[in-house]
């Protein structure tokens, strides 16, 4: 299944589980103008195909001590395979790191880290992530406020 074989219950369904993923069948059904068994079936149909991954629950950073949200930039001193997938391998270990992409451009990475405070980065970036082999240089950029944060891909 994908992105144009959605109909427009399948796309109700998405937008409504990103919203909250706790309801049951039953009220899914009834928001998205369904039956409960023909919901429960595009469900199951939607994670057999991919487009409905993991379940979770969004935690409040700030209540649980990782305020501070940075953005980093990584320059790699090699673009081998084999370098890449070391530090790939790494920053899929490092639990600070929320997401990773790597990019076009200057850069090779933007990173996402959340961290305690700044002495907490600042020990993640010195200690771990420039000691890297195959890390040449970073550049730190320290989220001031947060403006909009999503989860719901429009669908």
């Amino acid at each position: 299944m994908d992105n144009g074989r959605l109909d427009g219950v399948d796309r109700k369904i998405l937008a409504e589980l990103q919203a909250d993923a706790s309801i049951s069948h039953a009220q899914l059904a009834e928001r998205v103008g369904a039956s409960t068994a023909s919901c429960w079936r595009r469900v199951k149909a939607l994670e057999e195909a991919g487009v409905l991954l993991a379940t979770v629950r969004l935690v409040d950073a700030i209540r649980v001590g990782r305020g501070v949200n940075v953005m980093c930039q990584v320059r790699m001193r090699s673009h081998a395979p084999d370098d890449r997938q070391a530090f790939e391998d790494f920053i899929q270990a490092a639990p600070d790191v929320m997401e990773a992409h790597s990019m076009s451009g200057e850069w090779d990475y933007l990173l996402r880290i959340v961290a305690a405070d700044v002495a907490g980065y600042e020990r993640f970036l010195m200690q771990d992530l420039l000691n890297h082999p195959n890390v040449a240089t970073a550049a730190s950029h320290f989220a001031l406020s947060q403006v909009k944060y999503t989860t719901a891909l429009p669908v």
